[in-house]
């Protein structure tokens, strides 16, 4: 699996898919990056400035994880967050449904985060019968109808209307489609709700906060779920035994710990801090521990003993 390191990027992702498929300029701001390897197809939507701050070798996880699992690859690459939402991948997702090129394919995955997330949701319409996973989708940024969301004024001029525009529509013709969210981020959970309909099934990762992606990478989660995607037979049920090794993830425990003091909840920051010292030895929770049962203390308040 080639490293890009710091060579020009976009020149040697190129080199890659033209092993094996082709690389299309689509805009200034967009590439798809077609790697033929097989019957199953893994199409994944992401940013170059993510890509970059999140992989150590610069390559896009979609094509990464289709690599070392023997499948085929269509990457989608923005440059920066732009939803996907520009005339000329319109128009390439066209070309794609008039030659019938989803149709040569036994399974298709639609992947993607946050904006990602809403255009594999969205461009999935071309694809029916495809799995569409997706992480923190937006279902629209239209402000009729989601003017509620201010965290992207720069999107406000991008068009939500015309063609592939309202997400949870574009979904109907997908196999099974998977929502995964934090509830505790109200944004995120309000989009979430947009997509409440049959077929597709919201999955919500408490206290994963927003940086959803980079924790289910680092638990092995999100290559585990798309694999089992790719074998048609994931379910809601599968996330549940995959999520329980949050509870031994640093980053999960501190944010937990971070919501539980925001809430001024100290009884329960308490005990999760004593019981990530016993399980972890972490002594950052040790010392947070120690503070908080001295302050229950002056309060008459005293922690149960520890399970055993």
């Amino acid at each position: 699996m080639k490293d890009l390191g710091n060579e020009d990027w976009r020149e040697a992702l190129a080199e890659i898919a033209e092993e094996d498929g082709y690389f299309e300029p689509l805009a200034p701001d967009h590439f798809a990056a077609f790697v033929d390897a097989g019957p199953q197809l893994l199409v994944s939507f992401e940013s170059r400035t993510r890509i970059r701050a999140l992989r150590p070798d610069h390559l896009p996880y979609g094509l990464s994880l289709a690599q070392s699992h023997g499948w085929s690859s269509l990457t989608l690459v923005a440059e920066d967050e732009t939803w996907f939402r520009d005339e000329r991948v319109y128009g390439y997702f066209d070309r794609l449904i008039d030659e019938a090129f989803f149709e040569d394919f036994d399974r298709v995955v639609f992947y993607g985060e946050g904006a990602g997330g809403y255009a594999a949701c969205a461009y999935s319409v071309s694809a029916p019968g495809a799995t569409v996973v997706a992480l923190r989708p937006q279902a629209t940024l239209a402000p009729a109808i989601a003017g509620w969301d201010d965290r992207f004024p720069q999107m406000r001029r991008r068009d939500f209307t015309r063609r592939f525009g309202f997400a949870p529509d574009m979904m109907e013709g997908a196999g099974a489609g998977f929502v995964v969210f934090d509830p505790f981020e109200r944004l995120d959970a309000m989009h979430a709700a947009l997509f409440a309909r049959p077929g597709t099934t919201l999955i919500r990762c408490r206290n994963m906060g927003l940086d959803l992606e980079r924790m289910l990478a680092s638990l092995g989660v999100l290559d585990t779920v798309l694999e089992r995607a790719m074998a048609g037979h994931l379910t809601e049920a599968d996330f549940w035994p995959l999520l329980r090794a949050r509870h031994s993830l640093p980053q999960y425990l501190r944010h937990l710990a971070g919501r539980l003091h925001d809430h001024d909840r100290v009884y329960l920051e308490a005990l999760l801090c004593r019981n990530v010292t016993e399980r972890l030895k972490d002594p950052r929770f040790h010392s947070r521990y120690k503070e908080l049962d001295e302050q229950l203390s002056r309060n008459g308040v005293t922690l149960p003993p520890p399970r055993l």
